[in-house]
């Protein structure tokens, strides 16, 4: 089994929404038995909260599932259940070197370096840009998968 875990400040914008994203890729490619998904958050802020209204509302409008999504905190037990460790921008990654105690380690990425796009994943919260935050979001998925294919078989 493949484990994936998506990170962002809070986790209630965007890595419960590359959770749900990645979750429904691996659901249409038939590798939910290869593959799993979950989600937190490098704060404490936001820990058993739904995700926020905007990345429910984003999900809805594409018709992908929320189900499940509660937020969490990323603990230093994480680095060793998960095989790829991705979080949405820069401050994430060095927040998550510090919890796991493992600085650059190469499970550990920032879902855009994935892509051309190579920046970070803006916060939505901040930004109320739910729309770039999703079409961002799901390239860095999609790119994730092609990766977890190639190196996995």
């Amino acid at each position: 089994m493949i484990n994936v875990l998506f990170v962002c400040l809070g986790n209630i914008c965007r890595s419960p929404m590359a959770e749900a994203l990645f979750r429904n890729l691996v659901e249409k490619e038939g590798l939910s038995d290869q593959i799993t998904v979950d989600s937190a958050a490098t704060s404490s802020w936001h820990i058993g909260s739904p995700p926020h209204k905007g990345t429910l509302a984003i999900l809805k409008q594409y018709d992908i599932s929320s189900e499940g999504l509660l937020g969490r905190q990323l603990t230093k037990e994480d680095f060793e259940k998960f095989d790829y460790i991705v979080g949405m921008d820069e401050s994430n990654i060095t927040n998550i070197y510090d919890i796991t105690g493992q600085p650059d380690h190469p499970k550990i990425i920032r879902l855009l370096d994935l892509t051309e796009h190579k920046k970070d994943v803006p916060d939505p919260y901040y930004t109320g840009d739910f729309q770039e935050t999703y079409y961002l979001v799901t390239a860095g998925c999609q790119a994730l998968l092609e990766k977890i294919r190639s190196e996995n078989s």
